[in-house]
C-alpha cells in the first residue's frame, strides 16, 4: 500500500497571507497516512494544497534579502549588486549535474501537484465542493512549468505522478509553444473551477489571480515568439499572435471587471511609496496576493536591516533616466530637466515615482522613525558608501522603494508584507498586448497607462501626440510601444519584472551586451561640507569620463561591458547528466 506523507500545518493563518517560513515548517508535525485512508474529504485536498503555498510561491526572508525589491539586481539594467552578474557576462558553463541555472533536474514539486490531480476524484464529496482545490493545483502546475519555461524553453510535458519505472521519465522535450498551450489549458480550467475574490477564502488563489497569471504567461510567450522569430530561440511557424490575443482577452476581462480588485486610490502623488511598505494588505484592493509575517509565530524577515542603507545594491543611471519630466516629456527633450549634478537635481520636475523610488536628502526620506523614548526620526543625508558590502550603496542612487522606516521593523525580524501579485500588472499587460496587436487606442490608454499616471499627477499619454525621445530605448519598435514599455518599467521598478522583460523582448543586444552599469555623479559628494567618511569612501568608487560612478566587483571585470552571448545566453544549459540519462533530451542552442 502506498504511504502518503502529509505535512499538517499548525494553522492556516500562517499559510499564504501569513506564510510559514522554513524554520516553522521544520517544526510542523508530519503524519504518515495511507492513500486508502487519506483521499476522503475536501479538507484532505485543502491540507495537501496548503503545502504548495509554502513551498512553491516565493518567500524572500533570508539574510541579505530586501524582499522583491532586490530582484532587479539579478539580470537587469535597473539595479546592480556588489558583484557583477556573471550570467549576463556570458560566464556560465554547462553543469555536469545538479540544479544550477533553474534546476532542470528538480521535478519533485511537479510530482506532488500531479499526485493530487491523480487522486482528487477519490474524494466522495461533490465536485462543486472540491473544485476550488483542483483549480489551485492546476494553478500551481502552471506556476511550476512557467518557471522552468523561462529558464529552459522546450520541456517534457508531465501530467501524471511518475516513479522510476515510468516510461514518461524518458519523454522528449516538447516545443515551448506546445507547453504553453498546456499551461493555458490548465489555467482555463483553474479559472473555471476557482471562486471569485468575493466568495473565495481569504489568502487563497482565486479566479482573478489565476487570470492575471494566465495573462502574464501569455504575454511572455507571445512577445518571446514575436521578438525571437527567425532565431534559434524562436518557434517555427509561430509569431506569438495567438498568445498575445489570449493576453489581451484575459487582461481585458480583468480591466472590465476586477472582481473587487483594482488600482489603489492615492490621496496625493506621494502615496505610491506607501503601497510597498505595509504590514497588512488585507484592505488594499490592488494587492491581489501577498505573504504576511507574524512575530508571535516567529515568522518574519530581515529586509529592513538592509533597506535603511544600500542593501549591497544600487539603482542604475539607466533606470533613473527613464522617468519622464512632469510635462510628460523625456529628459532628452524637456526644458524642465535640471540635469543630474545632484540627487535633488535628478528628481526635480520628474515623475513623482522617481523620488519615491530612491533616497533623497530632502528632509522627507526617513530612515528610522517611531524610535524609543520619543527620539527624533533619522533622516537620509548621504548614501552609505562607507559601510560593509552587504549594506553598501553602490551607485549613489540608493533604493527607497519598499523601505519601512518603523524602528520596530528594523530590529531582528520585520513584518512588512511581501507582494506576490498586484493589479497594476493587469493594466500593463492589457496595454502592452493591445499595442503588440496593433489595437491600442486612446480609449485603451485611458483605461490603463493613464490611470497609473493620473494617480501620481503625471500627464496623460496621448496616442496621437507622443513626444519625441532622442534617447528612445528600443529603436526597432514604435514610439507608442516604447512609451508603454517605459510605463511598465517605471511602475514596476525594482519588483523583479525587468529581467524577464528584457529576455522576452530579445533586447539584450540593445540593453545589456556592451553595457557598463553607471550610477550618479560622484563629484556631488566631493565638495566642502560632506562628512570625511563619505568623501573618503566615495573616492574609491571608479567613475567614467563624464564623472558617473561605475562600481562593480572585481574592479575592471566589465571594462568592455557585459559580454552576453546573444546566440546562447537567452536560455540556460541542460545539465550533462540529464542528457546522458535520457538521450532524447537535446542541449539548448549554443551550449
Amino acid at each position: 500500500m502506498k504511504i502518503l506523507k502529509i505535512t499538517v500545518l499548525l494553522s492556516y493563518c500562517c499559510l499564504l497571507f501569513s506564510s510559514c517560513q522554513k524554520d516553522l515548517l521544520e517544526q510542523t508535525p508530519e503524519t504518515n497516512i495511507s492513500d486508502a485512508d487519506y483521499w476522503k474529504t475536501a479538507n484532505d485536498l485543502k491540507l495537501y494544497v496548503n503545502n504548495f503555498y509554502n513551498t512553491m510561491l516565493p518567500n524572500y526572508n533570508g539574510w541579505g534579502s530586501i524582499g522583491i525589491y532586490g530582484l532587479d539586481a539579478d539580470g537587469s539594467d535597473n539595479m546592480i549588486a556588489t558583484s557583477y552578474n556573471s550570467a549576463l557576462n556570458g560566464e556560465r558553463v554547462v553543469p555536469g549535474s545538479g540544479g544550477a541555472y533553474g534546476a532542470y533536474s528538480d521535478w519533485s514539486a511537479l510530482r506532488n501537484v500531479n499526485y493530487l490531480l491523480a487522486n482528487y476524484s477519490k474524494v466522495s464529496e461533490s465536485f462543486d465542493v472540491i473544485k476550488p482545490y483542483v483549480g489551485e493545483a492546476l494553478f500551481f502546475r502552471a506556476y511550476f512549468y512557467f518557471d522552468k519555461l523561462k529558464s529552459f524553453g522546450d520541456l517534457p510535458w508531465i501530467n501524471i505522478p511518475l516513479n522510476t519505472s515510468s516510461e514518461e521519465v524518458y519523454n522528449e522535450r516538447l516545443p515551448r509553444n506546445v507547453i504553453v498551450d498546456s499551461l493555458m489549458n490548465d489555467l482555463d480550467k483553474a479559472i473555471a473551477y476557482l471562486p471569485t475574490k468575493g466568495s473565495a477564502e481569504a489568502s487563497r488563489i482565486n479566479k482573478e489571480i489565476a487570470m492575471l497569471f494566465q495573462a502574464r504567461i501569455a504575454l511572455f510567450e507571445g512577445t518571446w515568439e514575436k521578438y525571437h522569430a527567425s532565431t534559434a530561440f524562436g518557434v517555427s511557424g509561430s509569431d506569438g499572435r495567438k498568445f498575445l490575443e489570449k493576453a489581451a482577452s484575459v487582461s481585458t476581462a480583468l480591466v472590465d471587471n476586477g472582481g473587487g480588485y483594482g488600482l489603489a486610490a492615492f490621496s496625493n502623488e506621494d502615496e505610491y511609496w506607501r503601497l510597498f511598505n505595509q504590514v497588512d494588505y488585507t484592505a488594499n484592493n490592488e494587492i491581489m496576493l501577498w505573504r504576511a509575517f507574524n512575530l508571535s509565530l516567529n515568522l518574519g524577515h530581515r529586509w529592513h536591516r538592509y533597506t535603511p542603507s544600500g542593501g549591497g545594491r544600487g539603482l542604475t543611471k539607466n533606470l533613473v533616466d527613464a522617468y519622464l519630466c512632469i510635462d510628460g516629456k523625456p529628459i532628452g527633450s524637456s526644458s524642465l530637466y535640471r540635469g543630474d549634478a545632484s540627487l535633488q537635481d535628478v528628481v526635480a520636475n520628474r515623475d513623482p515615482r522617481l523620488k519615491q523610488t530612491l533616497y533623497l536628502p530632502d528632509g522627507n526620506h526617513i530612515i528610522t522613525d517611531n524610535r524609543p523614548g520619543g527620539q527624533a526620526p533619522v533622516l537620509f543625508e548621504y548614501p552609505t558608501f562607507d559601510v560593509a558590502n552587504e549594506n553598501k550603496s553602490l551607485t549613489g542612487y540608493q533604493l527607497y522603494k519598499g523601505h519601512n522606516p518603523d524602528y520596530n521593523q528594523q530590529q531582528d525580524l520585520g513584518t512588512t508584507g511581501q507582494i506576490i501579485f498586484r493589479f497594476a500588472e493587469a493594466v500593463l499587460i492589457y496595454a502592452e498586448s493591445k499595442a503588440e496587436l496593433g489595437q491600442f487606442t486612446q480609449v485603451d490608454a485611458d483605461r490603463s497607462i493613464n490611470l497609473l499616471r493620473r494617480r501620481v499627477n503625471m500627464p496623460d499619454l496621448s496616442v496621437t501626440m507622443i513626444e519625441n525621445d532622442p534617447n528612445r530605448e528600443f529603436s526597432a519598435i514604435s514610439p507608442l510601444l516604447n512609451e508603454i514599455r517605459r510605463e511598465r518599467r517605471v511602475e514596476l521598478a525594482c519588483e523583479g519584472y525587468r529581467s524577464d522583460d528584457l529576455f522576452r523582448w530579445a533586447a539584450m543586444d540593445e540593453k545589456i551586451r556592451g553595457w557598463k552599469p553607471k550610477g550618479a555623479k560622484r563629484a556631488q559628494w566631493e565638495v566642502p561640507g560632506v562628512p570625511e567618511n563619505i568623501a573618503t569612501a566615495v573616492k574609491s568608487f571608479p567613475v567614467d569620463a563624464d564623472g558617473y560612478i561605475e562600481y562593480y566587483q572585481p574592479v575592471g571585470a566589465l571594462n568592455a561591458g557585459y559580454q552576453f552571448k546573444l546566440d546562447r545566453d537567452y536560455l540556460s544549459p541542460i545539465p550533462l547528466d540529464q542528457i546522458s540519462l535520457n538521450p532524447k533530451i537535446k542541449q539548448n542552442p549554443g551550449w
